[in-house]
């Protein structure tokens, strides 16, 4: 009894906040574009130039000059994989025998649109998937051109792979972005073609041992986290799906599942960052619907690859110590005079998602100031708010296609201590970084020390192959605080939904 009470609160509490996104958006309409509200099936150019415009970027590094840059980009927009192409491909039928059983109940076919009847699957019959589409090749292409024009002093040396370090995952759509990145990075370098291309050197470890670029595949301790929290992940999400399957039967007439409007929100995700097309499974949803489909994906990218448990990021370890060497490296190469041509300048990584997020974590991005600290202490954050509140944690912004973080390291002529700084760009943007005061730069010490130190003090083996009396030790607590933000665990039928990345 007091269960059914309290499931009732969370579906009259969900109808509450659709209304008031509702009114939130009801003057914006017409404006509001879902190709920016995609979590991280966003693409690249729809996203990347949305920014919090209140923050100034610091002055302090113009008489500086860039002598190093790490990049750790994600993959660019990709075909959706074989396993969700047989999903579509089963949605179909489904969506068949909904309009089948309306018509047999002989009721009225007008509330059903029209480009449900008859639909299939764009990839139908496609064997293959998870391939870089034309679009993705493109982002990556123009982003190499866009940062050799905007650090054109570190890419003025003739290339060398030992000057130009070039990695990737085996995963083929990242081996293909770094081609298309180096392909913009050196038009023009070389004589092959019109033009003017070069060879280049792209380079990667086994997928069994890549711990710099693939840690989470490589590390069971965050495969036993991640299976043991889908559940709670599912649990969280429900009363947006129970809400939103309500309101569309409600609307349309078919018996709509939760299955069914979780499949819909995943044809409306590929459609509109793939295809362009937004009048099909997206025009189902209202813009309050499509807010809270994505804030349920950005909790879920929250919690099982984010700031929800330090494991998420701290299996990062290997990445975040390759950039500190890369950057100590290019330290001593310029305090010993190597000659031009005998040191790397730029490091330059492609890989995916659950690469860039906890990268991203690891620096500190999309933190307030007292977060940062609550992280430091190896303290919990709260998840992300629902909307109509605001929130930093957002999927499209944080690892969209394409999605980067570029660290560039700074000689300055100073009459401090101070000689190296250490400046981040998210996405090309300057960005806050909570570890230094806010400002998007910071004294490579100060960086090194307050932002990095606390992470490497880990060992990688350690946290990936804890035993089983310390996983133990440890899950009550976690599985408490993850049960204890919804009033009531209910079942459900509705299996778990990964976010593809």
């Amino acid at each position: 009894m007091l269960n059914n009470s309290m499931n009732v609160a969370l579906l009259l509490l969900i109808q509450l906040l659709l209304i008031a996104i509702a009114v939130q958006y009801s003057t914006a309409d017409e404006s509001f574009d879902v190709r920016q509200h995609l979590s991280t099936v966003s693409r690249y150019g729809i996203v990347k130039d949305i920014s919090d415009d209140s923050f100034a970027p610091s002055q302090n590094l113009d008489q500086c000059t860039p002598i190093h840059l790490n990049l750790v980009a994600r993959h660019g927009t990709r075909a959706p994989t074989k396993k969700r192409i047989r999903e579509l491909e089963a949605f179909a039928a489904r969506l068949e025998v909904l309009v089948r059983d309306v018509k047999e109940q002989k009721q009225s076919l007008d509330k059903i649109p029209a480009w449900l009847m008859g639909w299939n699957s764009p990839w139908k019959g496609k064997r293959t998937g998870g391939e870089l589409i034309s679009e993705g090749e493109d982002e990556l292409y123009h982003l190499g051109i866009r940062v050799r024009e905007q650090f054109p002093s570190l890419f003025s040396e003739e290339y060398h792979p030992a000057i130009y370090s070039i990695k990737t995952t085996q995963v083929p759509r990242a081996s293909a972005s770094a081609v298309a990145f180096g392909m913009g990075l050196f038009s023009g370098k070389g004589k092959l073609g019109p033009g003017g291309y070069r060879a280049f050197a792209v380079t990667s470890e086994s997928r069994a041992s890549d711990t710099v670029l693939r840690f989470h595949d490589c590390c069971q301790s965050y495969k036993d986290f991640r299976k043991s929290q889908e559940p709670t992940v599912k649990k969280l999400k429900e009363p947006v799906l129970d809400e939103i399957t309500h309101e569309l039967v409600k609307q349309y007439g078919l018996n709509f599942t939760k299955q069914d409007v979780s499949s819909l929100w995943f044809l409306c995700k590929q459609e509109a960052s793939l295809l362009n097309i937004t009048n099909q499974a997206c025009s189902l949803f209202s813009p309050a619907e499509v807010s809270l489909l994505e804030w349920a994906d950005d909790l879920e990218l929250f919690i099982l690859k984010g700031y929800g448990n330090s494991l998420n990021y701290r299996m990062g370890v290997p990445l975040l110590e390759d950039v500190i060497q890369s950057m100590e490296q290019a330290i001593k190469a310029k305090e010993e005079g190597y000659a031009p041509g005998s040191y790397e300048k730029a490091r330059l990584r492609f890989a995916h998602a659950e690469t860039l997020l906890p990268f991203s974590c690891l620096i500190g991005l999309f933190l307030e100031e007292s977060e940062f600290e609550l992280i430091q202490r190896e303290q919990t954050l709260q998840y992300p708010p629902k909307p109509p509140k605001t929130r930093n944690w957002r999927g499209n912004m944080v690892a969209p296609f394409a999605g980067n973080n570029m660290l560039v390291l700074y000689s300055c002529v100073s009459d401090n201590s101070s000689k190296y700084f250490v400046k981040v760009l998210h996405n090309e943007r300057p960005i806050p970084i909570p570890g230094c005061n806010g400002s998007d730069s910071c004294p490579f010490e100060v960086f090194k020390e307050r932002i990095a130190a606390p992470h490497l003090k880990h060992d990688y083996s350690a946290l990936c192959n804890v035993n089983l009396e310390q996983k133990k030790d440890s899950a009550p607590g976690m599985f408490s605080q993850m049960f204890g933000w919804i009033f009531s665990p209910r079942n459900a039928d509705t299996p778990a939904q990964k976010v593809e990345l």
